[in-house]
């Protein structure tokens, strides 16, 4: 049995915080890198060239990547041999959040009701995830969702008989909707299976899979791949103002389904594809 206070949980997730949003993955940034020079508009190679110095700002003076530093969310993966001590541990995860977008002056985009929208002035609550898993380690993963492209992510709830052609056209139909207002180039999270609510959480966790990793299920790998060609053929291009390079990546996790249902979602990403992971 491992002990962990539950102090160092809130340690741990105020520095990701910051850590999430003042530097991209390397995955992310090599990507980037990559798609300026693949890159066929002159526009676009503009457009790439800016994003990448905008990083390197970012990182170098440790300022936000982005204006909307996002609304919190975290991945909990809780060994089942770990004991927490010390108070709460969803109050400890809360108040790392707080004191991350305190003390690294991040914007606070949160507010406490749907439709009273006063502001929490701090950016909790966070929306956390849970699961358990074997073993006496936890894994946090913390993405930083703006809304830009989160407003344009979409579900679907198709019939079986719609097969893998209608869950093509179905990510192809949300990009497509979603054009520049989602800050291309993108990363599309897809979710397929589960039911309504674990389609979304599927394509949200998918994002924050390294995107050189292609799926191990060689039908899901292929579609990844042939939905990427796809979508950078939509002529949508970086910041939507035309281009061969419309997303970096499509990242797809698949869960069983009901016989009668074929959930489909696709959580959008801007180029700003904050998450970072740690192991205590």
């Amino acid at each position: 049995m491992k002990t962990i206070d539950v102090s160092q949980i809130t340690d741990t997730i105020k520095e990701m915080c910051m850590e999430a949003n003042y530097s991209l993955s390397e995955d992310m940034v090599e990507a980037l890198k990559h798609s300026e020079e693949m890159e066929e508009s002159e526009v676009g190679k503009k457009v790439l060239g800016q994003l990448l110095k905008n990083l390197q700002i970012a990182n170098d003076e440790q300022i936000p990547i982005c204006q909307d530093t996002g609304m919190a969310v975290i991945f909990f993966e809780i060994g089942q041999d770990v004991h927490f001590v010390g108070g709460d541990l969803e109050k400890a995860i809360h108040e790392g959040v707080r004191q991350g977008y305190h003390k690294g002056y991040l914007r606070h985009s949160v507010v406490g009701d749907p439709i009273l929208r006063e502001n929490t002035k701090d950016n909790t609550p966070a929306v956390i995830h849970y699961s358990i898993v074997s073993g006496d380690q936890v894994n946090i993963t913390f993405t930083s969702k703006g809304f830009g492209s989160e407003n344009m992510s979409r579900i679907f709830m198709l019939k079986p008989s719609d097969g893998i052609e209608g869950v093509k056209q179905a990510v192809l139909s949300a990009v497509k909707e979603a054009g520049p207002n989602a800050c291309p180039p993108l990363v599309v999270g897809v979710g397929l299976g589960g039911d309504f609510e674990k389609a979304a959480i599927l394509a949200k966790q998918a994002l924050t899979r390294n995107i050189k990793e292609r799926s191990a299920v060689a039908y899901v790998k292929e579609l990844e791949m042939e939905l990427l060609e796809k979508i950078n053929g939509l002529g949508i291009g970086p910041a939507g103002l035309g281009g061969r390079i419309t997303a970096l990546a499509v990242n797809i996790n698949t869960f069983p389904t009901h016989i009668a249902g074929l959930p489909v979602a696709v959580n959008i990403c801007c180029h700003v594809n904050r998450h970072v992971c740690k192991t205590l």
